[in-house]
């Protein structure tokens, strides 16, 4: 038996005595330790592969093997799982619990002379049956959507395929890679499966997704013959599933993928839970809030209705009260706003990876973003090549254009630039007379690359980075052709001429050269030690043109009050520049060795007042993001690189572009599919249009139910009667919570979306308190009305008062949305959409005519004279008059 069908997992049979989960864990693992012995030829043939990766006619046989390479990390679950969500829901489990407690009263307890009533229990259960129906429905249309919107934004990796007798390198979708397959991998990389390294030059990843460590791990393509399955993470020539490259390159076969990689093993071992959102905490808290008022009002109405009638009929009472107090449509509204707003900013080029997003997106107050390609049109024109005094120089046009052709990482737009410049010519010069012979890639701390080749008069190491990183390691200048010490006066001429240049807009890059002697038998490997000493010859000037939209982008969020901050790794001379063109104050600039000295309580008092941070390494900008989070500031961070993946994770909201490298993607909850300031107003605006509509219903569901069961309190006491029969209650709150599902297709008024919105548990509590009173005060006048006028004062008209309340309560709660829905005056300054107006004229009218309709007298309603209807609506029009009063006396409190 071969080696690779004893490392393989059996494809059929079952393991006695352990779990599935846990022996494909240490079946990968097995497979990893065993592969990392291995030298790079036995690691083909183990896989069954080549150099040149898998043939298609094994890809098919693979294929069917092992499945796509997919992590089911957070995913949705299956349907029925969702189904069976759906009845946690708190609203949901009292309803469940009101109707078994009506099951005892009405059928399994019910009265032998009038035998049972199923009228109850089946009043609640279709309650229960449309918000659970109606809540997975939409739920598994925003799984549908979401998963729509999420291909949109595909991850691709380099791999290599021999195709008939052709060897094909091309992008290929992360999903579709199989054990065997050969990739490369370069900076900005997210590593696609669990791979065995082959070939790895300056090859460093960071595996803080798998240890917690943010310092990067150097990886090598040497055998390892001590990998122990203890201890993965730490094999050298391992890199795994998820980690990220950020620094060389390297070219790796595919080993364990989806599941059975590291990083699979350890999500099935976690599961699909994530912390909880800021917009999850405030529903929590909302729906809590609710709870509590509940706990308080039911009791005392069953108490007072108890003392004042028979005690079984109270305790049905009661119940329907419960459910009067129960928002029991929330789920549903939420879900259905989030997953329309979803879909009209993927209208708007924002993708949403994960629905709750939408309303952080809404809430920020802060943004933080990098300068290039979202101030700037993030086309990078190579504007000038100039020796140290500013002169045009055809020799540093050359040595840049020898470090770009031969750096590993060809999508640098820098080097792009600097090629295109270079032309045809020079670029088949440097083929004839330069041999590549080493790199030493670029990092995020030296912020330089240097490549080292063989001219025909030695070995040569050519530097290009960062103006100040290069000046470091230069002690000379070359000037007219002569190398002279780099002195005081040299390196003040060079600040003048690079601080010139900043001011103008471009970004500047400084070329520097070195010679080294060949030592002993073998090709050395160079180091950064080998970049010292170097001549500096020269400086490239690129063009980045700032965006026409940035500066009305810009004037947009800060007129909705989120704040935009830079954070660049650019000098600061640049940044300032562009940043003034943009609109944004820039004031004192802060740069990263402030950052670095400060201290977090430093840094607090820092960011609140700095609008432009320059030379900015990664953790720095995690650094700021984490302060500005400390200060109470909701934070988005805008980025695409390798480097902003630790602000991304910092941030409330991580937001990238479709373009940005794979790890900068996936570490981000939104993704622009055009990088720019505008597209992403839209975003903001459509998060807080979201969330209005979602505070729409919460406010006005609970104002005016918590008014009802407090007209219940009231009435309970006094009347010799119930004031609504139970069914009455759960039929009446079942028609305004029907009516509310148009909600999310409501306007939302200018005002609202002006400021970031977040909830708030504290003022919705104020509102119930206040306008609850307020309803039940005109349902007081509703009970004088039908008592002292209509003479509904026994037992035996009973049915006319109830009939009465019932109506008044149906036109009150559709037509006080109106007034509730807008900080303006309805009607005349604020006019709900289409959606909305329909279904309150179907609500009102479904109130009014239910009386004189069979169904409506089995409820135990009876039909109303004709005389009493001009003092229900008069009622109702008082009502939403004083409503309007308090809630303007509320706006001028700044209560809303």
């Amino acid at each position: 038996m071969s080696t690779h069908t004893t490392l393989m997992s059996p494809r059929t049979g079952k393991a006695p005595e352990r779990t599935r989960t846990s022996l494909v864990a240490s079946n990968a693992a097995d497979r990893l330790v065993a592969i990392a012995r291995r030298g790079p030829r036995e690691v083909y043939a183990d896989l069954g592969t080549t150099a040149h990766g898998l043939r298609i006619d094994q890809v098919n046989r693979l294929r069917e093997e092992h499945g796509p390479n997919r992590v089911r990390r957070n995913g949705p679950a299956a349907a029925l799982v969702r189904l069976l969500r759906t009845f946690t829901n708190p609203f949901v489990l009292i309803l469940v619990f009101l109707c078994a407690v009506m099951f005892v009263t009405d059928v399994w307890r019910a009265d032998p002379r009038s035998g049972p009533s199923y009228d109850g229990v089946a009043t609640v259960g279709v309650m229960v049956v449309v918000s659970v129906v109606l809540r997975f429905w939409q739920e598994h249309r925003s799984v549908r959507a979401v998963a729509a919107l999420d291909g949109m934004v595909t991850v691709t990796a380099t791999a290599t395929r021999k195709v008939d007798d052709s060897v094909v390198t091309a992008a290929l979708p992360v999903e579709d890679l199989l054990p065997g397959d050969v990739v490369s991998l370069a900076v900005g990389d997210t590593v696609p499966a669990d791979v065995r390294l082959v070939r790895a030059r300056d090859f460093q990843v960071n595996q803080a997704v798998l240890t917690g460590e943010s310092a990067p791990v150097e990886k090598t393509s040497d055998p390892v013959g001590d990998a122990d399955a203890g201890r993965i993470p730490e094999t050298a020539n391992l890199a795994f599933m998820g980690t990220s490259v950020v620094a060389g390159s390297a070219t790796a076969v595919v080993v364990n993928t989806g599941r059975h990689t590291h990083f699979g093993a350890m999500t099935a071992q976690l599961g699909d839970a994530r912390s909880e959102s800021d917009f999850d905490a405030g529903v929590r808290k909302v729906s809590h809030l609710l709870i509590r008022f509940m706990l308080v009002m039911v009791p005392a109405v069953f108490v007072v209705s108890g003392l004042t009638n028979d005690w079984s009929q109270a305790l049905l009472f009661g119940v329907a009260a419960a459910v009067g107090l129960t928002p029991e449509m929330l789920p549903l509204i939420v879900t259905a706003s989030l997953a329309k707003g979803a879909l009209r900013m993927s209208r708007r080029k924002v993708i949403v990876k994960r629905l709750s997003v939408i309303q952080d997106l809404g809430a920020l107050d802060v943004l933080c973003t990098d300068k290039t390609g979202t101030l700037t049109e993030g086309r990078i024109t190579l504007a000038g090549h100039v020796d140290p005094t500013g002169r045009r120089s055809g020799t540093t046009l050359r040595l840049a254009a020898v470090n770009a052709y031969f750096q590993a990482d060809p999508h640098n737009p820098i080097d792009r630039a600097v090629m295109v410049a270079a032309g045809t010519p020079l670029t088949e010069w440097i083929e004839r007379n330069g041999s590549f012979v080493d790199e030493i890639p670029f990092d995020f701390r030296r912020r330089r690359v240097s490549v080292v080749v063989e001219d025909g008069d030695g070995v040569l190491v050519v530097t290009k980075g960062a103006v100040e990183e290069v000046l470091a390691v230069c002690d000379s200048v070359l000037l007219e052709g002569r190398v002279r010490d780099l002195d005081s006066a040299a390196r003040s001429r060079v600040d003048g001429l690079v601080t010139r240049f900043g001011s103008e807009g471009k970004q500047v890059v400084a070329v520097a050269r070195g010679r080294r002697r060949v030592t002993g038998g073998g090709r050395p490997k160079y180091s950064t030690s080998d970049e010292s000493g170097l001549t500096l010859v020269g400086f490239l000037t690129f063009l980045d043109p700032p965006k026409r939209c940035a500066a009305s982008a810009i004037a947009a969020l800060r007129d909705r009050g989120t704040e935009v901050k830079v954070i660049t790794g650019d000098s600061d001379v640049v940044t300032e520049t562009v940043c003034r063109e943009a609109g944004i104050d820039v004031g004192t600039v802060v740069g990263g060795a402030r950052v670095e000295q400060a201290s977090d309580d430093e840094l607090d008092a820092l960011v609140r007042d700095t609008a432009v941070f320059v030379k900015i390494d990664p953790m720095q900008k995690a650094r700021i993001v984490q302060s500005l989070g400390r200060i109470g500031c909701a934070v988005g961070f805008v980025g695409d690189g390798v480097n902003d993946v630790p602000a991304l994770h910092a941030a409330d909201v991580g937001i990238s572009v479709a373009g940005a490298v794979d790890v900068a993607r996936d570490s981000a909850d939104v993704v622009l599919l055009e990088k720019d300031l505008g597209v992403l107003d839209h975003g903001v605006l459509e998060g807080r249009r979201t969330f209005a509509n979602m505070v729409k219903y919460v406010k006005m569901t609970a104002g005016s139910n918590f008014g009802n069961v407090f007209s219940l309190l009231v009435a309970s006491a006094m009347l010799p009667f119930l004031p609504m029969l139970p069914l009455m209650l759960l039929v009446q709150n079942l028609v305004y919570d029907l009516s509310m599902l148009a909600l999310p297709w409501d306007r939302v008024d200018r005002e609202f979306v002006a400021t970031p919105r977040k909830w708030d548990t504290r003022g919705l509590a104020r509102y119930i308190v206040s306008f609850g009173p307020i309803s039940s005060i005109f349902d007081i006048a509703t009970f004088a009305l039908m008592w002292f006028v209509f003479s509904a004062n026994t037992p035996e008209q009973s049915a006319l008062f109830q009939s009465g309340w019932f109506v008044q309560s149906i036109l009150a709660q559709s037509l006080i949305v109106h007034v509730a829905r807008t900080r303006r005056i309805p009607f005349v300054r604020s006019r709900a959409s289409f959606p909305v107006l329909v279904t309150t004229v179907v609500a009102c009218g479904f109130g009014l005519i239910l009386p004189f309709t069979g169904f409506g007298q089995g409820l135990g309603l009876t039909p109303l004279p004709w005389s009493v209807l001009p003092w229900l609506v008069g009622i109702t029009v008082a009502y939403c008059t004083v409503a309007q009063l308090v809630k303007m006396w509320f706006i001028r409190r700044g209560w809303m």
